[in-house]
């Protein structure tokens, strides 16, 4: 009973993130959805706006569940072909550690979740107090990998102190990721500094990346380096407030 309280209670925390997060589409924008627990509660509210009340906005989605789930509310969907960057982009993390260094990639749609970050004029996170950290790495770090390299990788992340896993579905078969790759989960090591592991990781060539990330040589703690252009959205009991940098 404790357990379903508490689950109950991180539920109620995320939906106050999201609603909090859905005040910052505006008319006309193209925005960019997440994946996850926390980014599928704000795409349903997203959707409700656009379903029941004519919000005129577009979107790109970091995953085909993402994208299943905005279509259902009737949530028009564009490409990077039709449309190069997004105005906004809302998603979830698995770990947040000081200075907006992420983990994410628990759902295992990493790969596209750093294209749609990367292509994003603002990128915020979502989450509840449960998913913030000093140091990264006690939630494993998901790399994805191209399948044949995966015996590579895999001894590159080892020489780093990580010991690697690929993931595997609840029936025992690998997991693969939309765009057909593998993820490696890497555990055993506390991250202390975020930037110099995620340059090390994204510089194995056979590597489909990590988060916390580097984009263009700026890693993910840096992203978005403009003022106002990277916000943690944290719920607590106490509500959501709005975090750039934390100690």
């Amino acid at each position: 009973m404790a357990t379903d309280s508490n689950d109950a209670h991180q539920v109620r925390l995320k939906l106050r993130a999201a609603q909090r997060a859905l005040q910052l589409v505006k008319p006309g924008m193209t925005v960019g959805l997440g994946s996850g627990s926390t980014a599928a509660l704000w795409i349903k509210l997203l959707g409700e706006e656009v379903r029941d009340r004519g919000l005129d906005i577009r979107a790109i989605a970091s995953s085909e569940d993402s994208e299943r789930l905005g279509r259902s509310y009737g949530i028009p969907f564009v490409n990077f072909e039709e449309c190069r960057s997004l105005d906004l982009t809302i998603d979830g993390a698995d770990e947040v550690a000081p200075k907006l260094a992420l983990i994410k990639g628990g759902g295992g749609k990493l790969l596209r979740e750093k294209i749609v970050a990367s292509a994003s004029k603002r990128f915020v996170i979502v989450a509840d107090e449960s998913k913030q950290v000093e140091k990264l790495g006690r939630f494993p770090l998901p790399v994805e990998v191209i399948p044949m390299a995966a015996p590579l990788v895999s001894d590159s992340l080892r020489e780093l102190g990580f010991t690697p896993t690929i993931r595997v579905k609840r029936d025992g078969t690998r997991y693969i990721t939309d765009e057909g790759n593998l993820i490696l989960d890497c555990s055993g090591v506390l991250i202390e500094d975020p930037d110099n592991i995620a340059t090390k990781i994204d510089s194995n060539r056979w590597s489909g990346g990590t988060w916390p990330f580097p984009e263009h040589g700026q890693p993910c703690s840096d992203f978005g380096r403009a003022e106002g252009n990277r916000t943690f959205y944290l719920a607590r009991k106490s509500g959501v407030s709005a975090v750039d940098l934390f100690d």
